[in-house]
């Protein structure tokens, strides 16, 4: 199960509104989930959680990440040539960059389950005629 950037931040951040829900999540579920993220997620994590909580709690962030050895999987060119393919696709989607190129790596590698709190995981579609969803989890 991949782990988008909002799911880290609502876990990391008390006032944030996602906060109990995401935090009730990830206690259950890290334990028998594989939990994945992406070096640009955690790049955009670590930068959200410098300018709002301060620079102690990005690096707790990434304490976190070695401490529990979640795997950050890297962007290779094929994802990039794939998210410039997904901008296009979705026209009418203000999906960011992150997205786009979390949603490449994610068909690539085969996963289709996402922690996270984005709608977009709710509106990309993928494989023939783009028309499996992922599952966004907490439901």
């Amino acid at each position: 199960m991949l782990v988008d950037t909002g799911a880290w931040y609502a876990v990391a951040d008390v006032s944030d509104r996602h906060h109990e829900e995401a935090r009730r999540f990830y206690s259950a579920r890290a334990p028998e989930d594989r939990f994945v993220t992406t070096d640009l997620i955690v790049a955009e994590t670590w930068a959200l959680l410098s300018s709002h909580l301060g620079r102690p709690a990005a690096v707790t962030f990434w304490e976190t990440l070695r401490a529990t050895r979640t795997p950050i999987l890297t962007l290779e060119p094929v994802d990039l040539e794939a998210a410039w393919h997904i901008v296009h696709a979705f026209p009418d989607q203000a999906f960011s960059f992150v997205d786009c190129t979390t949603f490449a790596l994610m068909e690539r590698v085969g996963i289709d389950e996402a922690f996270a709190f984005d709608a977009h995981f709710l509106v990309y579609r993928f494989g023939p005629s783009r028309q499996r969803a992922l599952l966004r989890f907490p439901r």
